[in-house]
Order: structure tokens, then sequence, then C-alpha cells
């Protein structure tokens, strides 16, 4: 069977040298901050019971943030419900996002090109497909970007997008964060393969395998892949590794599934943000001086944006009817009426 190397920028087994610019490495780096203390703020909220069943990016900070700085704001964005940090980056503001994990209307930036966050599993696959063959037939310069995990690859949705986009050589990046676990699934339990990537010989499409706590690696490949499509040669499949250090989501409980060595294995120098502070560190880019600012300046962000979010105007129940259709079907039009009359 074929070798699938791991694409790696920073450590000891580096496949490729860095090109990433140093100003663009500390931009990475600081979003990454700002999207962990996001998580941690929102977990908290949760608890409190001001936000709704609320999926952490911790662990994941690399392969989100790095991603979407490596796209253009022309791009196509589909992301699944882990993906917040990669919104904010596209342009959507973080009080949005939290509107979201309300579950409220008016979780997007009307002007960025970004679907609402995926609930179901790989349904916006086909989507992402769909938003890559329009921009192609427009003439645009852009492609589309769908986010997912590894349990995404079982199912049908992500086999039939990748079908299609291999046909039709749509300027499309499939960006798996194999993160361990499809919530308590390990990736041995989801599929007979090596690895992930490989999947994409069977559709004639790329496949690469990236280190996903490397953020100057997965930026990088996914700025290939993006000018590969462009050029006309077709869509990619990434499996970026990575691990979820925290829960599933707020329902979960994943101490009932693996064990508190793995978890503490994927702490400390592989900890995404810890390595990209190291890196910047060893090239006098980042001072030590610094982090304790970056921290503070993420932390006064996140504040401010769970103050404007929570300072909207309380939600309408009568929301729920109106935002799904630009013309509400009869059978919505009939719940509305029943609802509006108190049941009767």
């Amino acid at each position: 069977m074929e070798s699938w190397p791991i694409y790696r920028v920073m450590g000891d087994e580096s496949s490729a040298p860095n090109t990433v610019p140093d100003a663009l490495a500390l931009k990475i780096y600081q979003d990454m901050v700002l999207l962990r203390t996001f998580d941690e703020k929102a977990l908290n909220l949760q608890r409190q019971g001001r936000v709704g069943t609320f999926p952490p990016s911790l662990g994941q900070e690399a392969t989100e943030i790095a991603s979407a700085h490596a796209l253009s704001k022309k791009d196509w964005m589909a992301p699944s419900y882990r993906d917040h940090g990669a919104l904010y980056v596209h342009g959507v503001p973080f009080e949005n996002v939290i509107l979201f994990a309300m579950g409220r209307a008016g979780s997007l930036a009307g002007d960025v090109r970004a679907l609402p966050s995926s609930i179901p599993i790989s349904t916006h696959l086909p989507h992402a497909v769909g938003l890559a063959m329009a921009a192609r037939m427009q003439g645009e310069e852009a492609i589309a970007i769908a986010y997912f995990g590894d349990g995404g690859t079982s199912e049908g949705d992500f086999h039939e997008a990748l079908n299609f986009a291999g046909v039709f050589k749509a300027p499309v990046i499939f960006l798996c964060q194999n993160n361990g676990w499809a919530i308590s699934i390990p990736v041995s339990r989801q599929t007979a393969s090596a690895t992930l990537a490989q999947k994409a010989e069977a559709y004639g499409i790329w496949g690469v395998r990236v280190d996903g706590n490397d953020a100057l690696a997965v930026y990088q490949v996914v700025k290939e892949a993006r000018e590969r499509a462009l050029a006309g040669q077709g869509p990619t499949l990434i499996e970026a590794l990575t691990y979820r250090l925290g829960p599933h989501t707020t329902a979960d409980d994943p101490t009932r599934y693996r064990d508190a060595e793995e978890v503490v294995s994927w702490r400390g120098d592989r900890d995404p943000i810890v390595r990209l502070g190291t890196y910047l560190h060893q090239k006098g880019i980042l001072l030590p001086a610094d982090l304790e600012k970056v921290r503070e300046t993420a932390q006064a962000w996140v504040n401010q944006a769970v103050e404007a979010a929570e300072a909207m105007p309380p939600v309408k129940p009568v929301e729920m009817f109106e935002h799904v259709y630009a013309a509400m079907p009869p059978r919505l039009v009939q719940q509305l009426q029943e609802f509006e009359g108190g049941g009767r």
C-alpha cells in the first residue's frame, strides 16, 4: 500500500520549509488564542444557561484558524457545528457566532460568503460542491471549502460530494478534521482504510495528510489546494490530524469512552497554541512579555462580543417559522396560525 506522509513544517519531523510570513504567523497565533478564549467563555455561558449545547474547538484551533486564513473573502465556506473560529476569520463577528449558540436568528453577517453551521453530519458537503460549481460558472476567482470530522466520512453525502466534485473537477476543498473520535466512536471503527486521505484516490482527486496541530503546515496545504482548484486541477481532500481535547459538546462526557492518559498525551508540547507560540518565540516574533497581552486582548474582545449579543432584543418565537423558506409553505402557515392562536 502506498505510504501517505504527513505534511509538517514545525518540529524535528518537518517535511516542508515555512513559507508563511512572520506577520501572518503572528496573526494566526493571536486568532488561535482568541478562539480558545471564546470557547472557555462559551462553556461558562452554557453552564449558566445563557447559551445552548455548545461544541468547543479545544485542541483543534490550528486547523480551523490557519485554514481560514488561507482563503479569500470571495471563497465560500460550508462549516460544520464546531467551526466558529473559521467563520470568525472569514468575517462573521463573534457576537453573531454567539447568537447561533443561543439558537437565535441573525447568526451570520449578510455579506460573508458562509453557510450557517451544519448540525447534520456531512449534509453540507454537496452544498459546497454546488457553490464551487456556481462560482466557476459565473467566472469568479473563488472556491468553496467544506469542514467536517472523521465521522463524516461514513456518511453517504461525503461519497456523493467527492464523486461529483471529482467527475466535474469542481474547485472545492474537503477539509476533514480527524480529531480521533466521532463522539464516542474511534476512527478504527469508522473505516478499515489506513488513512482518510487515501479515500481521495477512489474519486480521482488529490489527497493529502497534514499535521492538523501545525498551523503553518495547515495554511500551506490549504493555500496550495486553493491554487490547484483555481487552476482547474479539481478538488482536494485534506485529512488534518488533530485531537479533540474537550468533550464533543457540552452534552457529552468523554471520560466514559476514552482514557485520561490519551488526552494528556495531546497536551503540552502537542497543543497547537503551545507549538506555534514556541516557534514564534524561537524566531523572536513573540516575546514572553507579549503572551499576557495577547490573552488580555482576547479576553476583552470576547467579553465585548458577549455583551453585544446579550444586549440584543429578546428573541421572538415566531422567527422559527420565518427564517427557513423565502415563501412559507402551507403547513408552516397553519402551524404558525395555531401557535399564534394558542394551539386552538
